[in-house]
């Protein structure tokens, strides 16, 4: 996993949380489901699903992999439409280049971030580079919709490179824990990202037998997925495997640990996600590539998409045009 390493003991530690904490307990357990996306990919999605309000303000967490293309095998999503959020893809292993309708784009590799947000309205093209098509590899991502508020879905369009070594880096208090914290802020460390909406999103490897505690802000939610390996959640012990997704309850911190002995695909340990925001608590109309408070505000959408106010394919791109027209007819 190329997502970047360090010597924690080197690193800043997260504060030892004293007693007595208000532990947040696990609310529910979520197993992502599979769904295809783009050309035909394959992802593992934890939510949206039946209660979306758990989620609040995230909309969708797409789990690309990990997987072992063969030559000829690497898929993507071409051009396509967004507009009132934002997304952000974190690519572990592997790589996807992204271009979009405002010049913004570039290779993501390797634990970089690319942060699009498509607020009044984007096209982009997220695509294996050539030479994963050609002789495939290893490739293994994530991709997360951050709602904005009502007021700012028609913000500018704006594009954020989130270099691996951007992030910021923390151990746990004994050390068994590397955090990269990609966006928001924990216990008084910033993460490179700017977000609309507050939230914090972070990546840690938890060694074998390890716990991770953190403080986590009052008015967030909190939620841990699995990428990989196994573990528990919560002071109750939750066991929590590849592919499930942890929704806590209210408090002021949370734990995990990660098992004593990992499977094969997780040599390092187990490797989560942990993630949270203010809930914007607004209501959601959502068609597709379009996340809006009102049905007449999607038909609004649609008709600017089909019309071209929503940006322009560039040029040289045209060729790779997704049939992203039909699907919204």
């Amino acid at each position: 996993m190329p997502a970047v390493t360090a010597d924690t003991l080197t690193l800043p530690r997260l504060p030892e949380l004293a007693e007595p904490t208000a532990w947040r307990g696990v609310h529910r357990i979520i197993q992502g489901r599979r769904f295809l996306e783009g050309e035909g990919f394959q992802v593992r999605r934890p939510f949206p699903g039946v209660d979306l309000s758990l989620a609040d303000p995230f909309l969708l967490l797409d789990h690309m992999g990990a997987v072992e293309y063969g030559p000829g095998e690497a898929k993507g999503a071409p051009w396509h439409p967004h507009r009132g959020f934002e997304t952000v893809t974190y690519i572990i292993d592997g790589a996807f280049e992204h271009t979009d309708s405002i010049g913004g784009g570039g290779l993501i590799t390797n634990g970089s971030t690319q942060w699009m947000t498509a607020g009044a309205g984007i096209l982009h093209n997220e695509m294996p580079p050539q030479e994963l098509v050609i002789k495939g590899g290893l490739f293994h991502g994530v991709q997360l919709w951050v709602n904005l508020p009502r007021e700012l879905k028609m913000v500018t369009p704006r594009y954020q490179d989130i270099d691996a070594h951007d992030a910021t880096l923390l151990s746990s208090v004994d050390g068994g824990a590397l955090v990269r914290v990609i966006a928001g802020s924990l216990a008084g460390h910033d993460g490179p990202g700017v977000t609309y909406t507050p939230i914090t999103y972070l990546h840690a490897t938890v060694s074998p037998g390890a716990q991770l505690a953190m403080p986590w802000p009052e008015d967030f939610n909190a939620m841990v997925y699995v990428l990989s390996g196994r573990g528990t959640a919560g002071e109750e012990d939750r066991p929590l495997d590849e592919g499930q997704l942890a929704v806590f309850g209210p408090g002021t911190a949370l734990t995990v640990r990660a098992a004593g002995r990992q499977p094969a695909n997780s040599p390092t340990g187990w490797e989560i996600l942990v993630l949270g925001g203010q809930p914007l608590h607004e209501p959601i109309a959502r068609y597709g590539p379009f996340v809006m408070n009102t049905r007449q505000e999607i038909v609004q959408a649609m008709e600017d998409y089909q019309a071209g106010r929503l940006g322009q394919i560039p040029a040289e791109h045209l060729a790779h045009r997704t049939s992203a027209d039909e699907r919204l007819t």
